[in-house]
């Protein structure tokens, strides 16, 4: 079977989707927090940060995130699409997409894989299902 890869379209359009979710749960969890009296700084900000980080390094190793699963694409091994990544391919493609940002998205254009930068670093690709 001949493989399918999404579009750069595809691929903006689920992270938007999935930074739309963060604002919600960030809101939901502001609200639990607000219903107890006193409640520390650090325990706000630990579980912020903890949703911000661990959301999609833990959605791309059970599966997909929300923004995946809604625009049909799927994070894959490189070398066997048919199988997901695992945490340590995650953690590591995680902060190389954050930290480049939309300049991780140059390379998609250039190798017959669409392949991002985030994906080559970390032994990823993105299949359109």
């Amino acid at each position: 079977m001949q493989e399918k890869y999404p579009q750069l379209t595809d691929r903006i359009q689920s992270a938007f989707i999935d930074a739309i979710l963060i604002v919600i749960l960030m809101f939901v969890f502001a609200s639990i927090l607000d219903k107890f009296d006193n409640v520390p700084d650090w325990v706000r900000i630990v579980m912020f940060a903890a949703l911000f980080i661990a959301y999609e390094p833990l959605c791309m190793t059970l599966g997909f995130t929300l923004g995946n699963c809604l625009k049909g694409i799927r994070v894959r091994k490189n070398l066997d699409s048919t199988k997901r990544i695992n945490i340590f391919q995650a953690i590591i493609r995680y902060p190389v997409k954050m930290f480049l940002g939309w300049v991780s998205f140059l390379t998609i254009h250039t190798n017959p894989k669409r392949r991002a930068i985030h994906d080559l670093v970390s032994g990823s690709v993105m299949i359109k299902l």
